[in-house]
C-alpha cells in the first residue's frame, strides 16, 4: 500500500489543469501534461517495458502476452490532466487515519459529515485529502497509479498466465477533446477499461449523451431616455432564452436517468451576449429532442424580435450503453473480478462521460471502473488509500478472469 500511495503523492505533484481556451488547437492544452506523460514514460520503461509518446502526449505500452492462448488483448486507460476548475497540483496533501467526524482541511474550510455524508463510510480508513486551497487529483491521478501498481504487480509474477495487456495514459479529458485523436489502431486493445471512477465498487458502461451548445445575441444600443419600442436588450433576451428551457431540466433539480440543460457561461451587454450549455441525456431520443428545444427557442425568439440570435450546437459524446449492450461479456469480467475480492459491485449511470464514451463508438468498447477518489473537482476531494489499493486489485484481477474464462 506504501508504494502506490507514493506514486499517486507523485503523480499529484505534477500540474496537469487542463486549458480549455488551449484545448482546440493545441494537445495537450497545457505543459504540465508533457511532464507527467515523460515521467510515467520512463516509470514504464525502468519496469522492463516498452513505452512511447506521440506528439499528442499520449502515453502506451504494454505487457505482452506470456501463453500461447489466444487470449483477448485488454486495455487500461487513465487520464493525466486535472480539472480546469481549480489549480491542478498539490504538494503537501494530507494524511490523516480516520476516527471519524469533521475534518479540518485550513482555517476556513473543513470536510464536514453533515455537508458529506459519505465520511460515515470512511471511518478507520487512512484518507489523503486536500488542505482546502486546490484539488486533490484523484480525478484521474489515482487510475494511473492504479495502473502502474497492476503493471509493476505483472512484470514482477511471470508466472501469472495472461494475454497481452494495452496500457494507456491519455491528455485533455476533462476538456472533452483527450479521446478525439486516440489511435485505437495502434493501442490494439480488443476491449479496454477507463479507471476513472469513483468509490470502490464502482461500474459504469452507461453514460449520458453530451453536447455543448453556443447561443450568440445581437441587440440594439440605444440612449434608455428614448429607448421605447426601439431598444433590444440582448441580455434581457438572453434571460428570456434560458426561461423557455424551464426550471426542471437543470443539474440543480436531477439525479439518476434524468437528463439536463446546463448554462455554464454567459458574457454580455446591451448590444451582444453570449451564452454557453452542456446539454446532457442518457436516452437518445430525448438528447435529440433538447437540442431541438435550441432550435425551437430561436425560431421563436427571431420571430419575436427580428433575425438576431444564432444557435451552434456540436455534439461531444455518446451513451457507452449502445455499444456495451452487445458485449454484456466485457462488463461481466469486471464484475466477476470485484466479486472474486469481495467488493460489491455498484452498477449505475455515469451522470458524465468518460473517454470511454467515445472509445467505445471508436471501436474500442470501454466500461469505467472505480479508481477510490471522491468529491471530484473541487477543494474537498478525498482519496482513500484503501479504495486506491483495492482499484489496482480489481484491474489485476480482471486480466486473472480473462485468461481463466476464455
Amino acid at each position: 500500500m506504501e508504494k502506490i500511495t507514493q506514486r499517486f503523492l507523485k503523480y499529484i505533484s505534477y500540474d496537469t489543469k487542463s486549458d480549455p481556451e488551449n484545448g482546440e488547437n493545441q494537445k495537450p492544452s497545457s505543459p504540465g501534461q508533457w511532464d507527467l506523460a515523460n515521467e510515467l514514460k520512463k516509470e514504464l520503461e525502468e519496469l522492463g517495458l516498452e513505452a512511447t509518446i506521440n506528439d499528442e502526449a499520449f502515453v502506451f505500452s504494454e505487457i505482452k502476452a506470456n501463453t500461447d492462448k489466444n487470449l483477448p488483448k485488454v486495455g487500461f486507460i487513465s487520464h493525466m490532466d486535472t480539472s480546469p476548475e481549480m489549480p491542478g497540483k498539490i504538494d503537501n496533501p494530507q494524511i490523516i487515519e480516520y476516527k471519524g467526524g469533521d475534518i479540518k482541511l485550513n482555517d476556513k474550510r473543513s470536510l464536514t459529515v453533515e455537508d458529506f455524508p459519505v465520511l460515515e463510510d470512511l471511518e478507520g480508513l487512512t484518507l489523503i485529502t486536500t488542505r482546502g486551497e486546490t484539488l486533490l487529483g484523484a480525478d484521474d491521478k489515482s487510475g494511473i497509479a492504479a495502473i502502474m501498481n497492476m503493471a509493476e504487480y505483472f512484470v514482477n509474477h511471470p508466472e501469472i498466465e495472461h494475454g497481452d495487456i494495452k496500457i494507456a495514459f491519455t491528455p485533455d479529458e476533462e476538456i472533452g477533446t483527450g479521446a478525439d485523436t486516440f489511435d485505437v489502431e495502434t493501442f490494439g486493445a480488443d476491449f479496454a477499461y477507463t479507471i476513472d471512477g469513483g468509490y470502490l465498487g464502482e461500474l459504469e458502461y452507461e453514460t449520458f449523451n453530451g453536447a455543448g451548445a453556443k447561443v450568440k445575441i445581437k441587440g440594439k444600443s440605444v440612449h434608455p431616455g428614448s429607448a421605447k419600442d426601439t431598444m433590444i436588450n440582448s441580455t434581457s433576451i438572453a434571460f428570456e432564452f434560458d426561461r423557455l428551457l424551464g426550471d426542471v431540466k437543470r443539474p440543480e433539480h436531477t439525479e439518476g436517468y434524468e437528463g439536463f440543460y446546463h448554462l455554464i457561461g454567459i458574457n454580455g451587454d446591451i448590444e451582444n451576449t453570449k451564452m454557453e450549455y452542456i446539454i446532457r441525456h442518457h436516452d437518445r431520443n430525448e438528447f435529440e429532442s433538447m437540442k431541438n428545444q435550441f432550435i425551437l427557442n430561436k425560431d421563436y425568439l427571431n420571430n419575436k424580435y427580428g433575425d438576431i440570435i444564432e444557435v451552434e450546437i456540436k455534439d461531444s459524446y455518446y451513451n457507452m450503453g449502445e455499444i456495451l449492450k452487445d458485449k454484456p461479456e466485457i462488463v461481466g469480467y469486471a464484475k466477476t473480478a470485484m466479486e472474486n475480492l469481495g467488493i460489491e459491485p455498484i452498477i449505475s449511470p455515469v451522470r458524465g462521460g468518460t473517454d470511454g464514451s467515445k472509445l467505445s463508438f471508436m471501436g474500442l468498447p470501454c466500461p469505467n471502473i472505480f479508481a477510490g477518489g471522491l468529491n471530484f473537482h473541487g477543494v474537498y476531494e478525498i482519496l482513500p488509500i484503501e479504495f486506491l489499493e483495492k482499484s489496482s486489485e480489481t484491474i489485476i484481477e480482471i486480466v486473472k478472469v480473462i485468461a481463466k474464462d476464455c
